[in-house]
């Protein structure tokens, strides 16, 4: 890594004394993969962050690269058959970011904003992420002015999350459970939406405790744009973490795996109002994958805002919350093991939801420039958006790919 490199990533706030090649280097690992790439993690766990990422900026195989992990860490032939399957697809879906790979850009993009890198292994690393296994970040981008102790490093949490639409009766109990945290010591954690999530940082804010928002695409991207106050009072008392990098826009792919955050920073995960359809079942879902307790507030029968919680509950999926001092004990209660993360697809084929994630209604965009934004490889996103087009969703025009209005 370059010298300018590392100087930047100093000035964005690393003060330990960790090696500033690993930290460069996984700073571009957030740049060239998508949230949760488990064929990355693997690399990483099994070379380092440096290693691995020389070996697929120099471009070697799939072969030659498995052949290193194996010599790092021992496997049977069957896994490293299949690991060698799922680096053929990787190096094609990393090729578009990994040629125009700039340490300096994003560096910069990070200072301009005060951003500081984590990694794992840093003082103040979140270990509860270790649970996600090869799904884990593999760095995470803060803001935040508040000492990293105090919020971070120990503290017991509650995520709570629900509708963007709540009701009174929703935000009113989003409320009771953030004081409640409060007056236990515990950190709130949410996504900083509207909604659910807005009351739960603004209760925890107003009882001074801190509280963490978990952001879908990079922290200079503060979203949605009402709540950029808000976000700017969570920084001076907790923080805004990303997973991926300055510059990154969220998108509804980028939301479901923001969700699996949410879920491992967490001792234990409260569902306040959720529709069908809602992103809080989501988390629910990695929740339970992880092992932390899941509990449902209820709702009146006819309020379509509580017909997830309601499922979650009869699904045995999640315990029935009775009062705000039951979401405490949950978080308070001994861990529980956590199983191996599955990630749930979304609704749609994940690879045709990144493409279309990453298109425009106005701009034409190339077929590099799609699988850029969107992380795939270009055989992906050409299969991706041939099936967009199939189903009416975009369409080529000589400008490039766009969708459909």
């Amino acid at each position: 890594m370059s010298a300018t490199a590392a100087a930047r990533l100093r000035v964005v706030g690393r003060t330990d004394d960790g090696d500033p090649d690993t930290a460069v280097a996984a700073a571009l690992w957030t740049v060239v993969t998508e949230p949760g790439d488990a064929v990355a993690g693997h690399l990483v766990a099994a070379l380092g962050a440096v290693d691995a990422l020389r070996l697929v900026t120099r471009g070697d195989d799939a072969l030659r690269i498995a052949d290193a992990c194996r010599a790092r860490v021992p496997v049977a032939d069957e896994d490293h058959r299949e690991l060698v399957q799922a680096l053929v697809a990787a190096l094609a879906r990393w090729a578009p970011r990994l040629r125009h790979l700039d340490p300096d850009r994003v560096l910069d993009a990070a200072a301009a904003v005060g951003a500081r890198l984590l990694v794992p292994g840093d003082l103040d690393w979140p270990e509860r992420l270790a649970d996600l296994g090869p799904h884990a970040p593999l760095a995470l981008w803060v803001r935040s002015t508040a000492p990293p102790a105090s919020w971070w490093a120990s503290a017991p949490s509650l995520a709570v999350v629900g509708s963007r639409a709540e009701t009174p009766y929703g935000a009113e109990t989003a409320a009771d459970l953030a004081s409640a945290a409060a007056d236990a010591g515990v950190l709130v954690v949410s996504g900083g939406a509207h909604g659910i999530d807005a009351v739960a940082h603004r209760v925890a804010l107003a009882a001074g405790t801190p509280t963490v928002a978990v952001l879908a695409g990079g922290v200079d991207q503060l979203y949605p744009a009402a709540n950029v106050e808000l976000l700017h009072r969570v920084m001076r008392r907790g923080a805004v973490v990303a997973e991926a990098p300055p510059g990154v826009r969220p998108t509804r792919w980028r939301f479901l795996q923001r969700n699996r955050l949410i879920a491992a920073l967490a001792d234990a995960v409260v569902v306040v109002e959720a529709g069908v359809r809602s992103g809080a079942l989501n988390t629910a879902h990695h929740a339970a994958q992880l092992g932390r307790p899941v509990l449902a507030v209820p709702g009146p029968l006819t309020s379509p805002s509580s017909v997830g919680c309601h499922r979650l509950v009869s699904s045995g999926r999640a315990t029935l919350l009775t009062a705000p001092a039951d979401a405490v004990r949950a978080v308070s209660g001994p861990d529980a093991d956590g199983g191996p993360l599955r990630i749930r697809s979304a609704q749609d084929d994940p690879e045709l939801l990144r493409v279309l994630d990453a298109l425009s209604r106005r701009a034409g965009l190339s077929v590099d420039e799609v699988a850029r934004r969107s992380g795939l490889g270009t055989a992906a996103t050409e299969d991706a958006l041939a099936l967009a087009e199939l189903e009416g969703r975009a369409e080529r025009h000589r400008t490039g790919w766009r969708l459909v209005p």
